[in-house]
């Protein structure tokens, strides 16, 4: 394990990918709040032996959520309430229980930071977000969001960083996403540009740098493209197009099915995700979830909305910061290249690949994101 120092920050951000368990599954879930600076080495190390499945997961978790709790590192079990409720079912009556056990102690762990939260008016509903302000002199404002499964709350210490260096930074949850899903149960959408304006409307905004994370990233680029208020871009993570990570029969086959046999396909669907734990079985509940579609197969038109048309790429006209982790576990490399291709009317592109000797390699440069934290402010800057 090794440590790298920042400057007298409030998180640490440790260098390296950690094999805290054998499966990919749960091994990645175990370093993404240890790579942002909320969990500590050991407790992981410790509790990933014991997790074969996702009752295991949920089990271990909670356990040592308690027992920071009971330490009173409140740090540590705000981010370890989150990774239980992570791999925890939908129709779980645990679930939102454990949201609002995260939610609740990570604002009274971080109430004297100066967090503001707001209620974003939005079609029917609200957007949940929340500000930090510049903790010294403004160079401007810096909006972020996430993707398919992420809370606002997770990206904080990615927001102190940038607090620290003079930005006001702004970080809101989407259709889909955290309390505009769960408290106002807004389904996700791919008209990013929606909630979007509704953000710099509310905050009159109108010189952004905006940050797509994950799937966010795909977002991100979409409310570019009908946003000129967003003068600089970086996403970190996405695919152009979801559909084309995978091989090109299986999306010939899936459309033709669904033409012809959508209720065998989604039959067929329900033994294939539902009765059995993996990525993918995770993946279409999750789906469900945020769509709030009750078939599998409806839940994944989704992916096939999420294409390299629908990004409108060719309509981007900003800076634009495509950071990309080369053994990325989610998303196919060549998505890179389409990606930088694509933005052929953008002001400046740069392409940013990370590899195993930066410990950058996996999905949102998790092993080493403070490097990637560094060059986004250093683009930033350069702007």
């Amino acid at each position: 394990m090794i440590m790298e120092e920042t400057m007298n920050e409030q998180f640490k951000f440790p260098v390296g990918y950690e094999k805290f368990n054998e499966k990919q599954l749960f091994n990645f879930q175990l370093n993404r709040p240890y790579s942002f600076g909320y969990a500590r080495f050991e407790d992981l190390k410790e509790v990933g032996q014991k997790i074969k499945t996702f009752t295991d997961w949920k089990r271990e978790m909670l356990k040592l959520a308690e027992k920071a709790v009971s330490e009173e590192r409140f740090m540590n079990a705000t981010f370890y309430y989150r990774a239980a409720e992570f791999y925890t079912k939908s129709n779980d009556p645990e679930k939102n229980i454990l949201y609002n056990k995260f939610i609740e102690l990570f604002y009274k762990t971080f109430k004297n930071d100066g967090i503001e939260r707001h209620q974003v008016t939005y079609e029917n509903a609200f957007l949940s977000a929340i500000r930090l302000p510049s903790s010294n002199k403004n160079k401007g404002t810096i909006v972020i969001h996430g993707g398919f499964d992420s809370f606002i709350e997770e990206f904080y210490s990615m927001m102190k960083f940038f607090s620290n260096r003079g930005y006001d930074v702004i970080g809101f949850e989407g259709p889909g996403q955290g309390a505009t899903l769960r408290k106002y149960n807004i389904p996700i959408t791919i008209e990013w540009e929606k909630p979007t304006k509704a953000i710099l409307d509310y905050f009159q905004l109108d010189n952004v740098t905006m940050i797509g994370i994950s799937m966010g990233g795909w977002f991100c680029l979409r409310a570019a493209a009908f946003e000129n208020r967003i003068k600089r871009v970086i996403t970190t993570g996405h695919a152009i197009d979801y559909m084309k990570s995978m091989p090109p029969i299986f999306r010939k086959i899936h459309i033709w099915c669904m033409s012809h046999w959508p209720d065998f396909m989604n039959r067929m669907a329900v033994m294939k995700f539902e009765m059995r734990e993996s990525m993918a079985s995770w993946m279409v509940d999750h789906l469900k979830y945020i769509t709030k579609k009750t078939k599998p197969l409806e839940a994944l038109d989704l992916y096939l909305q999420l294409n390299e048309e629908n990004i409108h790429s060719e309509l981007v006209t900003q800076d634009v910061l495509i950071l990309t982790s080369r053994n990325d576990h989610f998303i196919p490399f060549k998505m890179h290249a389409m990606q930088l291709k694509a933005l052929v009317n953008a002001k400046s592109v740069t392409g940013r690949i990370f590899t195993k000797e930066e410990h950058a390699e996996n999905h949102c440069q998790t092993g080493n994101f403070e490097l990637a934290l560094k060059t986004m402010n250093e683009w930033i800057e350069s702007k």
